[in-house]
């Protein structure tokens, strides 16, 4: 079954769960979904929706954290159970180990050694670690990496 089979079968559940946190962020997934084939005249595969999933994730991380700075721990509460139910649908994580030593092979193949380098190791590890790594996190390895 595809995610995006997955998501739609997780929405009937949610409706006849009467679940209305999940069905409210599933919906907002398929929207963004559905925006996306619609944009770019295509239909998304499942590394495309991971993608959109890691976006809405990352959204959901920054309100957070606005929210808690403002004193609305009410919405915060709210963005903290859509983040939960995203994360369902996103595969499983590499460890900051295993980011770090996939980063260093990356370094090594490519034969760069300074920080300038960046750009060309990150469009490397981004295409290789996409939904697999939290981009932070890579970001920072590749940081240390090059770091001097």
């Amino acid at each position: 079954m595809s995610l995006k089979e997955q998501i739609t079968e997780d929405m009937k559940t949610a409706m006849r769960a009467k679940d209305s946190v999940r069905l409210g962020t599933i919906r907002l997934l398929q929207a963004a979904m559905k925006q996306k084939e619609v944009d770019e005249r295509t239909t998304l595969d499942d590394a495309a929706i991971v993608a959109i999933v890691d976006k809405l994730i990352k959204q959901r991380k920054d309100s957070i954290t606005a929210f808690e700075g403002a004193g609305r721990q009410d919405l915060a509460d709210q963005e903290k159970a859509e983040l939960a139910v995203l994360q369902v649908y996103l595969p499983a994580r590499l460890s900051a180990q295993e980011i770090s030593a996939a980063v260093q092979a990356i370094v090594a193949e490519l034969g760069v050694r300074s920080p300038a380098d960046m750009g060309k190791v990150m469009g490397v590890v981004k295409t290789r670690l996409a939904g697999k790594a939290d981009m932070g996190l890579v970001s920072a390895a590749v940081k240390a990496a090059l770091a001097p």
